[in-house]
Parts: structure tokens; sequence; C-alpha cells
């Protein structure tokens, strides 16, 4: 089975105030000295070309000059707050190269270029329309995945580190051939990942939608796939949206795991998974329980698609308790309990009833 294409874009979902103040108890909402809203007042743009001339569907933004240098001045405050926790020392080392922004993304986002003027090393972060579903994703994945990833919160305006890697697709096209890789670790590793995301429900894992992190080791190269978009956490009402193997341009990393790893192989490399999952739920307890109270009582997708995945996942499970979820917070958390195994971390009105 292939995955189609979404059929529209995501809706959006407002941070409600129970998740405001579990984002305010663990410092990830904070004051901001540019909104997302700032950064529409723009001037003029122009396409932005790759090095083959191909238009990257993204614009590059012109701003007035004073109030450019305002709007810059900002974003420099916000990349240090991102990668250094506010330490103005190295803000007279940077500059704003460039200020990118996307029209087809869900979350219509900026991609902000920063410059060090001593090496003329670059980096990027990203400023995004707030979204409930997305701030979960991102929770989630600091929690329970094993990767770090830093963002903050004000009002309506998230803005996000950039996560480094190569993307999926071009991966995909340009590496898979590559005499120097090691296949047998690069598809234990998409096996692991498809575990991921399938036990916290983050959907749409299309190749463009993660990227693939290579570390150099003394045999051969370790491969860890990373997601990069968290629109899709807990919103679509298929169960094959949360798994990456049925995704068509996934396709040919599939492939390589079909001929390379057998049956028992795959599930033991999932249960390897899933035991990594368990022991870190198991390190922060309160603050998983805290963030479960939030989304188990937050609407972050519609009715058909909460009916669709409840369906769906009680006839995968054989678990009646599916049918009892009111919100896609309660089937994340039951999904999480029934696959870690976790007795007493399934919401607990349905451990009650």
């Amino acid at each position: 089975m292939i995955v189609k294409n979404l059929q529209q874009k995501k809706k959006f979902y407002p941070v409600s105030g129970r998740l405001r103040n579990y984002l305010g108890q663990y410092k990830r909402e904070i004051s901001l000295p540019v909104q997302y809203e700032n950064l529409l007042q723009s001037v003029d743009s122009y396409p932005l070309m790759n090095d083959k001339n191909e238009d990257t569907l993204w614009q590059t933004m012109v701003y007035d000059q004073h109030y450019g240098k305002e709007i810059f001045e900002g974003l420099k405050q916000i990349y240090v707050l991102l990668r250094s926790g506010g330490d103005q020392k190295i803000m007279d080392n940077l500059y704003v190269d460039r200020v990118d922004y996307c029209t087809f993304g869900n979350t219509k986002p900026f991609r902000i270029r920063i410059v060090n003027h001593y090496n003329d090393n670059h980096d990027y972060f990203y400023v995004k329309k707030a979204d409930a579903s997305r701030i979960y994703g991102l929770e989630l994945e600091q929690l329970l995945s094993p990767n770090e990833i830093n963002f903050h919160v004000d009002q309506d305006t998230l803005v996000e580190e950039h996560i480094i890697g190569v993307p999926g697709d071009d991966f995909i096209e340009n590496y898979l051939e590559r005499e120097d890789l090691n296949e047998v670790r690069l598809a234990k590793e998409f096996i692991k990942f498809n575990e991921r995301c399938f036990v916290r429900l983050l959907g749409d894992m299309r190749a463009y939608n993660y990227v693939v992190e290579m570390t150099p080791d003394f045999e051969h190269n370790q491969y860890r796939v990373r997601a990069i978009d968290f629109d899709q956490q807990s919103y679509e009402g298929r169960k094959s949206f949360y798994l990456p193997q049925f995704f068509k341009n996934n396709l040919p990393v599939v492939n390589l795991c079909s001929r390379l790893i057998n049956l028992e192989t795959s599930h033991q490399y999932q249960r390897e998974e899933r035991t990594l999952i368990k022991r870190r739920f198991n390190v922060a307890p309160t603050r998983i329980n805290r963030l479960r109270e939030s989304m188990c009582e937050d609407r972050i997708s519609s009715d058909e698609q909460l009916s669709s995945l409840k369906s769906d996942l009680e006839k995968f499970h054989q678990d009646d308790r599916f049918s009892q979820c009111r919100t896609m917070g309660e089937i994340t958390f039951l999904n999480i309990a029934i696959l870690l195994d976790l007795k007493n971390e399934a919401p607990v009105r349905l451990l009650q009833s």
C-alpha cells in the first residue's frame, strides 16, 4: 500500500491556555523581539534560485531600510537565544544575510540565514505561525526521541532552530548508490525511525519531511533519520500516515530494508527502539504527564479524522478502548501505553473505564 498525497493543507489549531501554562512552566514561552506578522511587512520579494538556477519556491524578502535594520537586530537576538541561551557577547559577530519566505508550506515559514562576520560560517532558524499540533510534535520529539530540539513560542509566533542533515529526498537520489554507503546500518535506522513515528503518531514523513545525519565512525558511517516537519502530529485519520514505510518516495529505502533485513531482525529493531523510548519516558514522567494532560484535552484535529484513526487503531491493536477516546491526545497516549507496555500510562479516564 502506498499513501497518496494529502488532499488539503492542514488546519491550524490555536494554542490553548493549558498548553500555554505548560510552555511557560518549561521555559518554552518567552517574549520575542520579532513576531511572525512583522516579517510579512516587506516592500518587495524575489525568487530564490539554487545553484542550478532552479526556482526553490522560496521568496527572498526585501524590507524598507529603517524597518529592516530594526527587524534584523531582533532576529539576531532570537538566534542568540536559540543557540546560546541569550548570550549577547556574540551579537556583534553576526548579521542577517537573508529572510526567505515559503508560500507552499502549511505554516508558511520564514527561514532566516545568519552569518558570522569573523569566519563567514552560516546557520539558519525558522519563524512560523504557532500551531498546537506542531508544538505537541516538537515537545514529543524532545521528550521521546534521541534528538534535542530547541524552540520558543510567543503569542502566535513559533521560532525553531535549524535541524542539520541531508534532506531525505536528496539522500535517496544522491547517496543510495554510493560505494561508501553502509546499507545495513541505514536500513536498521530507517526501521527504528519508522517505529519512533508510529509510537508517538507523527505523520506525513515523506522523504522531504526528514533529514539523514551521517556520522563518520572508525568503521563506516552511522546514520540518524530525523523528522524536520511536525505539522502532522496526531492529525491524520489513517494509521498508514504514521508509518513512513507507506509513502511512495520512501520506497527505495523500504526496498533496501526488505532486501537486507529479515522479518525477525526487523521485529528485534522495533523492540529495541520501543525500549529506548520507554527509558526516555521514565526519565521525565512529571513533564510528560503535564504534556499528556494538556494534549488529551486539546482539539488538534477534525472529528472525522479522530473517528477514522480510532477505528484503524482499534482494529490494529484489538483494543476497544480506542473507541472511547475523545481527542487525538487520548489516542496518542493510549497508543504509546500499549506499544511501550506502560500499564499505568494510558489516559486515566480510559484506564478506569
